[in-house]
């Protein structure tokens, strides 16, 4: 990840304003504000105007959404804590759009400061030579957005700045202010500066930040700038009994203003939401398919076999989604079927390859297929109750029980699977199956239908053999 984040635009970006310079500024009745203020007062617009300033999360509405709210509108800077994968730099990037559009800097500056308010000497020169025809340009709120991964590596250079030895070779003096190369904090005047796994830094790093954070000032080798930074400091950070990579040091914790913790969804339907927002899928993943990926996640986490200090991360339901779909247009393409769509049968292809993204308890290691299969089949068997009660099943269990096999498995296509299913007379049930699914082609009615049989399965109404890539039930 670069240290410079440009997060997605939301809406279509508008072209700036033609102002160009400092009396024009004026003249058109602008005022400066600060960014806390300019966020507070962007929020409180959303707000009373019922628009969600938060796009694209979902299960914090109720829990960390109105405590970071709050602390945006207090003017706090923020820490975020949660385990991986709970949508933390997702939240710190959503900052971006309670930002103005469009905002006006001096040309040329390298901190983007305001034309009204210049904090450099070279700005201030500038501003006092050329009065109102001090040529201003517009910023993106894109680009008032800086984020850095924290790493062992990182020096207070990176951060805060340091003497720059080509301005000192062209001749400027080595107490010049001008000699400084500014770093990432100082260059996010009036923005956002987000700190990804903050207890990462070094704690002699994190003391670099103790004076950006309550006095607004840098000290550089010896250097004290009295820069009235404006800036809004927010950080995400894993439990520290968990990494124990390191820790936020006291003094540091002590001046964020607000410390908020993060925390996967608790509903399902915010699960499938995030699975199927995020999740690049490759063939059709049914709704139903996607619940059980939901389910199984959830249940990875509530297992007492599972370290819930490391968590199971939002993107192991993304990435099992994702397997999913490519196991089920792999079966397409060497088939030939004219829809790929998910069928049970391709849940089995995640459980192979994502094994390796949860951590077990001591004494737990090397039964990861055992565990996660077994949460599979409960997540299996509480969606085909949840998706088919009411539909009764009972002549397919009749059929079957009369010796009738269905046979499917990874390279069985749906057509094939399809016909290979008992005639039940009269029946209808297959439809009623297709329809409680809103199966449309064949390829989604297979994935119906095979649901309900694992389902039958797992209620121990019927059997199943399985073996060589195929299964059969019988």
């Amino acid at each position: 990840m670069s240290d410079l984040t440009v997060p997605a635009a939301t809406t279509p970006r508008t072209s700036p304003p033609s102002i160009a310079t400092a009396g024009e500024l004026r003249a058109s009745g602008h005022t400066a504000r600060g960014v806390h203020t300019e966020i507070r007062e962007n929020l409180l617009t959303a707000l009373r105007e019922g628009r969600d300033p938060w796009p694209g999360l979902h299960g914090f509405g109720r829990t960390v959404v109105p405590q970071l709210e709050r602390a945006l509108i207090a003017g706090h800077d923020v820490v975020l804590l949660g385990e991986r994968g709970q949508g933390k730099t997702r939240l710190l990037r959503s900052l971006v759009g309670l930002l103005d559009e469009w905002t006006p800097v001096i040309d040329g500056s390298d901190l983007g400061e305001h034309p009204f308010e210049p904090i450099t000497t070279e700005s201030r020169r500038r501003a006092d030579e050329l009065g109102d025809a001090l040529p201003v340009a517009w910023r993106h709120r894109d680009e008032r957005y800086a984020e850095k991964l924290a790493t062992p590596d990182t020096s207070v250079a990176d951060l805060i700045g340091d003497v720059d030895p080509m301005r000192v070779a062209e001749g400027r003096r080595l107490g010049d202010p001008e000699t400084i190369h500014f770093g990432l904090v100082p260059r996010s005047h009036r923005g956002i500066v987000a700190i990804n796994e903050l207890p990462d830094l070094a704690e002699r790093i994190q003391v670099a930040m103790l004076n950006v954070m309550e006095e607004r000032d840098v000290q550089i080798r010896g250097y004290v700038l009295r820069l009235p930074l404006d800036v809004l400091v927010v950080a995400s950070a894993n439990p520290e009994d968990y990494t124990n990579r390191g820790r936020i040091i006291t003094p540091l914790k002590d001046r964020f203003g607000a410390e908020i913790r993060t925390h996967y969804p608790h509903e399902l339907d915010a699960e499938v939401a995030v699975i199927r927002q995020e999740a690049d899928l490759v063939a059709t993943v049914p709704d139903a398919l996607v619940e059980i990926v939901a389910r199984f996640t959830r249940g990875l986490r509530g297992s007492s076999s599972v370290d819930q200090r490391s968590g199971v991360s939002a993107r192991f339901a993304i990435a099992a989604a994702e397997t999913v779909a490519a196991a089920a247009l792999h079966r397409a393409t060497t088939q030939g079927e004219e829809h790929a769509v998910a069928r049970v049968v391709d849940l089995e292809a995640a459980l192979d390859v994502l094994r390796g993204k949860v951590e077990l308890e001591t004494g737990e290691e090397g039964r990861e297929r055992e565990i996660l299969g077994h949460l599979l089949r409960t997540a299996t068997a509480e969606t085909a109750r949840a998706r088919l009660g009411g539909v009764d099943l009972a002549l397919l269990v009749e059929a079957i029980e009369d010796g009738a096999l269905v046979t499917t498995g990874e390279q069985v296509s749906a057509r094939v699977f399809l016909d290979a299913l008992p005639v039940l007379g009269e029946s209808d049930l297959y439809d009623a199956v297709a329809e409680r699914f809103g199966a449309t082609n064949e390829g989604e009615r297979a994935s119906a239908v095979e649901l309900a049989l694992e389902g039958l399965y797992l209620a121990r109404r019927i059997s199943k053999d399985s073996g060589d890539g195929e299964t059969v039930y019988g």
